[in-house]
């Protein structure tokens, strides 16, 4: 790793499903000559994408775990991280940003801003990424790039600046004119390798001209220096990208580029954006907390000198042991060193160090600040930061969103049993919102995770890679129990045994809060429960916020306070109070209108047209609200509130409704209130259950 860290650049390429990440990220190894050929993702040839290296992900035409590779451009190393665009993987996302210094939003030139680009958007704001924005498919019917770039304004609140036109658009489109030189750019030979730099056509040259001056406007607001030189008409090259650079690193601006990847048209002029106009790791601010002085925030100098702290972000169960992903902040990591795992505090020697490409790998000596590399043989959890001896330093974590489906799985046989359960342990471990509990009551295997794809994928993982056979159940969706009004209670714990017995009284409230799970407030005075059983009381009232007494779901949105008590010199105890504050729980709960949440997911599909009709019918008799269309040339997008439990399956009732043509994604949104009729249905089925 002999490049200097000016000239190192570390990127993710993140956007809605079918995109075309992957064919992007394929087509920038190529010319980067990191590989021979191109395969195409659902290709002829079934090779499929360097990135997708997955059995299943080649299959299915999907990216399922985001796969992290190298490439040189110009004296420039790029590391590229590829991400899905399901939202089932959105953790994938996530961790991906956590670490990256820049990202790609690509764009599809025909749908626009859609659904998933806003929730990886939000991914970027959450972690201060800058971006380039690259509208892709501008071959395809009904391609309009300018509408995409009015959408960046509109749905996701940039500053979107165009750095291109378009040369000819859908089946005619041939290249772009680069705004910044005023060069029209072709793209020819078998895999567009040879780029033709020729004037720009007459017909385009009055748009040109109209977009670089709205360009330089942007530009100018960066640079009083290039504000004078566009006044003087003076502009060079130089000073335009420079105060473009400023733009993005502040967030402020985002480049517009254009192209086909698939038609290997647009992507050699992005690879020069990423090291013109994107963050090298020394640019980037990246904040630790300081274990040993009251987690105050910290700025890491990125400097290879200074003490390490690296962060693991993804874990992966190879051939070969656990390969741990790790980002280099600060320091150097280097083969035979000894570093401290902060949660742990144990102390783990570094065996072997390497720079992965997709699913290949190639062995070094050391990963300095800035890089992106991987270790094997190290026991860690996703999240862990590495740290030099001596130093208390802890990278902020990520977030995690909570997962909101569930499956009952069993295995066939002793010998699956086995095999689940390593794959289970596996799995849990790589994926923080894949989540695996032994239900208290059936006794069965719970596997929960964030969609029925998400679900789908681990199963058929399990049974390809670990020759588990399992048998699934009816998905269980994760409702919740609250209340609906104010309940007081006065309850008192009274037990007498021989010797000392067991007395506490409790008095106070129960209410409904919004927003928030629990809320503990102590109002007593006077005594009337001595301080030091207050916390008694407290964890008391939590630990029946596990099981509701209706259907044993959890209990959200209740406050409670305790104003009144009494204690006994003898019989008071830490335990007394947790019994007092359980049956006082119990006896208010019952009077506060205890009601059944659900999960609400939004839904958004996107259709043609012509099925807008059939696609909001299938909605309404899921309980669905429609809360919007939007016509955008041969397409709808429908967006809707549904529950979730009426959402399993709705993937095969789409495409049968649309002849395959529709495609939709969902993501939690809130809890509401389930419906009277169907509350009874699910307590019935419960009680069935309990006396089964």
């Amino acid at each position: 790793m002999k490049y200097s860290i000016a000239n190192v650049r570390n990127i993710g390429i993140s956007a809605h499903i079918d995109s075309g990440k992957t064919t992007l990220t394929e087509r920038i190894l190529f010319y980067t000559k990191r590989i021979h050929a191109i395969h195409d993702v659902k290709g002829k040839d079934g090779i499929g994408a360097t990135m997708d290296s997955m059995e299943l992900e080649k299959e299915r035409g999907i990216t399922i775990a985001s796969a992290a590779t190298y490439c040189q451009w110009n004296d420039h190393q790029i590391n590229i991280i590829d991400t899905p665009g399901h939202v089932d993987f959105t953790i994938e996302v996530e961790r991906s940003l956590r670490v990256l210094d820049g990202a790609v939003l690509v764009l599809c030139a025909v749908g626009g801003v859609q659904s998933q680009s806003i929730t990886v958007d939000q991914q970027m704001k959450r972690y201060n990424v800058p971006c380039i924005a690259f509208i892709n498919k501008c071959d395809r019917s009904g391609a309009n790039p300018f509408r995409v770039v009015g959408q960046l304004r509109e749905k996701l609140g940039h500053n979107p600046v165009s750095m291109q036109i378009p040369i000819g658009l859908e089946a005619d489109f041939e290249g772009v004119v680069d705004l910044i030189s005023m060069q029209a750019l072709y793209f020819d030979g078998p895999n567009g390798e040879d780029i033709r730099i020729e004037a720009v056509p007459e017909a385009l040259l009055a748009e040109a001209v109209k977009y670089r001056e709205k360009m330089i406007d942007a530009a100018s607001m960066f640079c009083d220096e290039l504000m004078e030189a566009a006044l003087e008409n003076a502009v060079t090259e130089k000073l335009l990208l420079s105060a473009l650079r400023k733009g993005v690193l502040s967030r402020r601006i985002t480049p517009v580029f254009m192209g086909s990847a698939y038609k290997n048209k647009g992507v050699q002029p992005l690879l020069d954006a990423v090291t013109r106009l994107l963050p090298c790791p020394s640019e980037v601010s990246n904040e630790a907390l300081d274990m040993e002085n009251d987690e105050n925030r910290t700025i890491l100098s990125g400097n290879p000198e200074d003490p390490l702290v690296a962060l693991a972000f993804k874990l992966e169960d190879g051939t070969y042991g656990q390969l741990t992903y790790v980002r280099v902040y600060q320091g150097e990591l280097a083969k035979g060193q000894s570093v401290i795992n902060v949660r742990t505090g144990n102390k783990v020697k570094i065996g072997r160090l390497v720079r992965m490409h997709a699913s290949q790998m190639e062995d070094i000596e050391s990963i300095p600040a800035g890089y992106i590399g991987a270790l094997f043989g190290i026991d860690c959890a996703s999240g862990d930061t590495f740290t030099s001896p001596g130093i208390h330093l802890t990278m902020t974590s990520m977030y995690v969103p909570k997962p909101v489906i569930s499956l009952a799985i069993a295995p066939k046989d002793h010998k699956a049993e086995i095999n689940m359960s390593k794959a289970l342990n596996r799995f849990s471990k790589e994926d923080p919102t894949f989540k695996v509990h032994a239900s208290e009551e059936t006794g069965e295997t719970i596997i929960s995770g964030m969609g029925e794809l998400h679900l789908d994928v681990y199963v058929e993982r399990m049974r390809r890679e670990y020759k588990a056979e399992v048998t699934t159940g009816q998905p269980r969706v994760a409702y919740r129990e609250t209340i609906t009004r104010k309940a007081e209670f006065d309850y008192t714990h009274r037990k007498q045994t021989g010797g000392a017995g067991q007395y506490g009284r409790i008095g106070g409230y129960i209410e409904p809060v919004i927003d928030e799970d629990f809320v503990f407030e102590n109002k007593v005075t006077g005594g009337a429960i001595p301080t030091q059983y207050i916390p008694a009381c407290e964890k008391g009232f939590r630990n029946c916020l596990a099981k509701g007494p209706k259907l044993k779901f959890p209990i959200t949105g209740i406050k409670v306070v305790i104003n009144d008590g009494a204690s006994h010199s003898v019989d008071s105890s830490d335990m007394a109070f947790q019994a007092a504050a359980r049956g006082a729980f119990l006896e208010a709960l019952a009077k506060a209108g205890p009601v059944i949440l659900e999960p609400i997911m939004k839904v958004v599909v996107e259709t043609p047209t012509e099925f807008q009709g059939a696609v909001m019918g299938t909605l309404n008799q899921r309980r669905g609200i429609i809360l919007g269309t939007q016509d955008e040339g041969p397409m709808c997008t429908i967006e809707a509130q549904s529950p979730l439990a009426e959402m399993f399956g709705y993937a095969t009732v789409l495409r049968s409704s649309t002849q395959g043509k529709a495609q939709f994604t969902m993501e939690f949104q809130t809890y509401k209130q389930v419906p009277q009729s169907i509350a009874e249905e699910l307590v019935k089925k419960a009680s069935e259950k309990r006396v089964a």
